[in-house]
């Protein structure tokens, strides 16, 4: 009978704690009863955090937010994987210095050390909310926007930045290579990603001593390069190739990528996962340039008085947007009317969608749209099914993918704009509670987890989806969803 107790102690022990478990962590009361062993509880659930004298950048803001939301949180799982993840970004990637007296911030993309300008603005972002309190905090949000301005000064079309004139892996690409570039793919959420972040920064600071000459020097590159990509007097402002074995490292028609038809949308070369796109009018990035481009008119009116540049921001915008609502949609027999999510303004259409953010499911968490707009929630319905390719469902969970790593991998990311975007508690407390069973113990999120398996995953070290676990969590709590937190077992 012992033998028996000890074996349940064990089973229960492993569900409880995943691969943190063994039989000593329960104990068996005199009624044959398990009863869990508070000491092992607590050391299951060690911070994972560096250690403090590893830790890159630490904030007394967010610090002081990890011990208020643990003191509400009673699941213990969900308060230890908030505090590992929430100031994962700060602790692993963020170098900030001073450069000619200015705050100087390089953010590394978690396990490769470059900077993405999608990577960096999507990481400090959950921060900006403490700025405030914080005196340190905010310079570090002020270097990382001047970082990305500078990098958008170097090559509006790269992607992703070295920390000064290093060359890289990807020096042979044939497109326009400079030292300081680490990848050099063309993405129009590259150069939306900063001016969401500069402009929440703004607003919630006051501060405008970022808007200065480099200032204008980027949206000035950031104008001139989405209506290049608008492609309407020439197409090959921008190629790219690449010598690999991976078709959606390189772009067909000797680095154009495919043919589109210039009817006032922009051309997105790749998408937000690095992967090429089949169709090149990405229409989540679309909507993402529109929203950005009224935030770049709202600060170049409001700070610099450059009406002339304002206005063409504000011109750009409203052609793309016309563009979007005439060739962005389709008739779904299913859905009704919904989003593509390529298009080639011929009248072909690419029905699916990628986790990597900006996404469909994800439009209303950038602020690209109102969450309850129809063809949005037509197209939240299509994107989580299967009648979306590249949308997984398993023993493990349920979820968007992508063609970056390929059938049955599910991104967390994808579960956790379900849930940002979800107006239902029950969907986003069985998002959280997915999100939860999926870290393989870890504590952490991963890239992508196997719909069936979760300790088969990609990337232990991928900060972005860690910290937005942590903001999705933080914005629960702010929101008084505490006891839906709780509630989840």
């Amino acid at each position: 009978m012992k033998k028996k107790n000890i074996s349940l102690c064990a089973i229960t022990a492993a569900l409880f704690f995943g691969n943190h478990a063994n039989a000593a962590d329960f104990v068996v009361a005199k009624d044959n009863t398990v009863v869990i062993n508070q000491a092992c509880l607590a050391a299951a659930y060690k911070s994972n955090r560096p250690e403090m004298k590893k830790r890159l950048f630490t904030s007394k803001a967010v610090e002081a937010e990890i011990v208020r939301v643990k003191k509400l949180l009673t699941n213990r799982k969900l308060s230890w994987m908030f505090e590992n993840c929430f100031p994962n970004t700060l602790e692993t990637t963020v170098h900030y210095r001073t450069t000619d007296g200015q705050p100087d911030t390089f953010v590394y993309t978690g396990d490769i050390h470059a900077m993405w300008l999608r990577d960096s603005g999507a990481q400090v972002w959950p921060y900006i909310q403490l700025v405030n309190k914080d005196p340190e905090l905010k310079k570090m949000l002020e270097g990382v926007i001047r970082r990305q301005f500078k990098c958008i000064i170097i090559d509006p079309y790269a992607n992703a930045f070295n920390d000064g004139a290093k060359g890289g892996d990807w020096m042979s690409d044939l497109t326009d290579m400079k030292p300081e570039l680490h990848e050099r793919k063309w993405e129009i959420d590259s150069l939306c990603y900063p001016l969401r972040l500069a402009y929440q920064y703004w607003k919630e600071t006051g501060d405008a001593s970022v808007f200065d000459n480099e200032w204008i020097q980027a949206i000035t590159n950031i104008l001139r390069t989405f209506k290049e990509q608008q492609r309407k007097d020439k197409v090959d402002y921008y190629k790219f190739q690449r010598k690999t074995e991976r078709a959606l490292d390189t772009l067909n028609n000797n680095g154009l990528g495919a043919p589109v038809n210039p009817v006032g949308l922009i051309v997105s070369s790749f998408r937000p996962s690095d992967d090429a796109t089949t169709l090149q009018f990405l229409v989540p990035s679309n909507f993402f340039a529109v929203s950005s481009l009224r935030k770049a008119a709202e600060i170049l009116t409001a700070v610099n008085q450059r009406t002339d540049l304002a206005q063409q921001c504000t011109d750009l915008a409203q052609e793309v947007k016309g563009a979007l609502k005439k060739y962005a949609t389709y008739n779904h027999p299913k859905y009704g009317t919904i989003y593509a999510f390529e298009v080639d303004g011929f009248g072909n259409q690419l029905l699916m969608d990628d986790a990597n953010v900006p996404s469909l499911i994800a439009m209303p968490y950038l602020g690209d749209m109102d969450v309850n707009d129809p063809i949005y929630q037509n197209t939240r319905r299509f994107v989580w099914s299967k009648d979306n390719p590249y949308f997984f469902k398993g023993k493990a969970g349920e979820g968007i993918g992508g063609p970056h790593i390929g059938y049955d991998m599910i991104w967390p990311m994808s579960i956790m704009m379900k849930a940002f975007t979800s107006q239902n508690d029950e969907e986003i407390k069985t998002c959280v509670k997915m999100l939860m069973d999926t870290d393989a113990g870890t504590g952490f999120m991963h890239e992508s987890f196997h719909k069936d398996d979760p300790a088969n995953f990609t990337r232990a070290w991928f900060a972005w989806q860690n910290t937005l676990f942590g903001e999705l969590i933080l914005k629960l709590v702010n929101e008084g969803k505490i006891d839906l937190l709780n509630s989840i077992q």
